[in-house]
């Protein structure tokens, strides 16, 4: 008929990946607060007839055969829990947030037979910000906003206070109200 049909997904392989080796990140992406905490949620299939024998997350390969292990690296001591397993799980949680600690994470793990290593792309960006309040408006009718360098995935609440005493909670980043610069 002349028609070009073109398949949408080979839907085995999107789901499982190369001959049944996969890594999926939920989500792709993350902002938060430093000084919070992130869970990279994280799982992974290989084909039957393989053991796993190691795990691990990286941000960089370096220049050896093998990325550079997270859990090796001074910088994050103390604050990686890995609560994988070497099964399915390779869920990680980093604590006590760092601006610094804003990359893309990957997972990677390596079984009792040669060829089965496996690191899964595209992994977690994780973004690190801090809050900043901008004030903007007249003499004495001014609006406060609570910036992020990135957009918080959970949708935060913002809390404001006057002089001590709360007034006003809710979803927004903003805060309008009459009152002089002091």
């Amino acid at each position: 008929s002349g028609l070009n049909v073109i398949p949408l997904c080979d839907c085995v392989a999107a789901v499982l990946g190369q001959d049944g080796w996969s890594v999926t990140y939920t989500p792709q992406s993350i902002c938060t607060l430093k000084r919070s905490t992130a869970e990279l949620t994280c799982s992974y299939t290989y084909p039957s007839g393989y053991t796993v024998t190691t795990t691990l997350w990286f941000t960089e390969w370096g220049t050896g055969k093998e990325p550079k292990n997270l859990g090796q690296d001074p910088e994050y001591a103390g604050r990686l829990e890995y609560h994988g397993d070497k099964k399915k799980d390779c869920t990680l949680r980093i604590t006590d947030l760092r601006e610094s600690d804003s990359a893309t994470y990957r997972f990677r793990f390596i079984t009792d037979q040669t060829a089965g290593r496996y690191f899964g792309n595209p992994g977690v960006t994780l973004s690190v910000t801090g809050l900043q309040v901008k004030v903007t408006g007249g003499h004495q009718d001014k609006t406060l906003t609570c910036s992020t360098t990135c957009t918080l995935t959970d949708n935060p609440t913002y809390i404001w206070y006057k002089n001590g005493h709360k007034v006003k909670e809710n979803t927004s980043s903003l805060y309008s109200d009459y009152f002089s610069d002091a």
